[in-house]
């Protein structure tokens, strides 16, 4: 809607700074790649240091000259900033420079605009514009400052910067009621999941650490991936069998990024419930990027930032086909269970070893173990057959059945309590 894209890529001038005062530094690598993901063609990057930004500029007024240099060298069409500038330096800017000015934000929603599919998550998508762009909307527009004018629109009417203006907040109103009925649809899935309990596995990860093509990998799905930055948007469910769990549901979402912006959080909350409802979440690292830790850090910070920093979590560090020598395993704790697990979604190695550490992590109230039954219990022998969770039969002689069983322990406590029998005798007690 805000956005116009033209077939080839625009020449774009990046503008990254150190600031002394800022605690996480942005990369300008990631910069580049945003810009090629969004379309750009980045012509020249231009870096520099600053104590901390200027209010007019944001930059020094020696760089801005550089910048404007830069510009009419490449005949530049955007100049990308890689911080979040406010509406008042993106105006400046524009105006000393003569060219578009765009800020990380800016990017980041273009980005997302592109990759939208769905009808929720375009609506999210332009939710977050709508947001972003109510702040900006004088820049460079002083004709919407005029009252409007005509047969019977003179006099003290409103301008046409203040009708914009009622418009945009119609129109967020709008949108935020139908992404309201979008939730009640998702919390009813959910319920209904939690009902039947379905266990729900939801990948979350830097962006571009690869989890759509673990998910592709794991379903046989043909969901999009490409060595890109926000190549997913729109979260995918599918269905999938585990060994001792039996069905599950695996959820793919959108990837995080450094300073995601707030705004950008809050539109996507509905997409990303999947992930604070989740059973378990999969952290997907590129285990080959030197950034790995940041990255980690940054995704635990949004986690938090949503309320899923509770969620059972286990690290999957993806990518190790580019790493020398680095076999698939599974790393433990000091009590057996996985917490990390060595793969290449790209290979397919390894991940059997994944879906033996989610069997583990999910399967954690497993009963297993041999029951001594009387030949009058044969009831609950067919019932524990027709589960699959007998794993060898014998008898004594007294005529006694011993069964080795392994299923979970809620289901056992489900049929001993449908048949009406006791659970000392099992040695199972109820889990509370």
């Amino acid at each position: 809607m805000f956005f116009e894209r033209p077939e080839s890529g625009e020449k774009a001038i990046l503008v990254h700074m150190d600031m002394a005062d800022e605690a996480v530094q942005e990369s300008p690598r990631e910069l580049e790649e945003l810009a090629l993901s969004a379309g750009a063609d980045p012509v020249e990057i231009l870096m520099g240091s600053r104590h901390k930004p200027t209010s007019k500029f944001f930059v020094g007024s020696g760089k801005l000259d550089e910048l404007r240099q830069l510009v009419q060298l490449h005949e530049a069409e955007v100049v990308i900033f890689n911080h979040p500038l406010s509406p008042a330096q993106e105006r400046n800017i524009e105006r000393e420079i003569k060219c578009r000015v765009l800020d990380r934000t800016g990017l980041i929603l273009d980005i997302f605009a592109q990759r939208a599919r769905t009808h929720e998550g375009k609506l999210q998508v332009e939710l977050a514009q709508l947001e972003h762009v109510s702040t900006r909307l004088v820049r460079g527009w002083t004709h919407l400052e005029r009252q409007k004018g005509g047969i019977g629109l003179r006099g003290p009417g409103e301008s046409q910067l203040e009708t914009d203006r009622r418009l945009l907040r119609a129109r967020i109103k709008a949108i935020n009621a139908r992404l309201e009925k979008v939730r009640k649809q998702r919390e009813q899935g959910r319920r209904s999941r939690q009902r039947a309990e379905v266990p729900t596995v939801s990948l979350v990860g830097y962006t571009n650490a690869g989890k759509s093509t673990l998910f592709n990998r794991i379903t046989d799905a043909d969901v999009y991936a490409a060595d890109q930055l926000f190549a997913t948007l729109d979260p995918t469910l599918r269905r999938i069998e585990l060994e001792d769990v039996g069905p599950a549901i695996l959820a793919d979402t959108v990837g995080f990024i450094r300073h995601l912006p707030h705004k950008l959080v809050e539109s996507f909350r509905a997409t990303l419930q999947e992930t604070t409802d989740a059973t378990l979440l999969l952290h997907v690292v590129d285990a080959y990027d030197e950034e790995r830790q940041g990255h980690m850090d940054e995704v635990e910070h949004v986690l938090r930032e949503i309320g899923a920093e509770d969620v059972p979590l286990l690290q999957v560090f993806n990518k190790i086909d580019q790493m020398p020598g680095q076999e698939p395993r599974i790393d433990r704790d000091d009590q057996g269970m996985p917490t990390r697990v060595w793969l290449s979604a790209q290979s397919g190695a390894g991940v059997e070893l994944l879906l033996q550490a989610v069997n583990e992590a999910l399967s954690d109230d497993v009963f297993h173990d041999t029951i001594k039954l009387t030949p009058r219990e044969g009831q609950l022998r067919s019932q524990l057959y027709a589960q699959g969770a007998v794993l060898e039969e014998s008898y004594d002689e007294c005529g006694d059945i011993h069964l080795e069983i392994r299923l979970q322990r809620k289901d056992l406590l489900q049929i001993l309590s449908r048949l009406g029998m006791p659970t000392e005798q099992y040695r199972v007690e109820p889990v509370y």
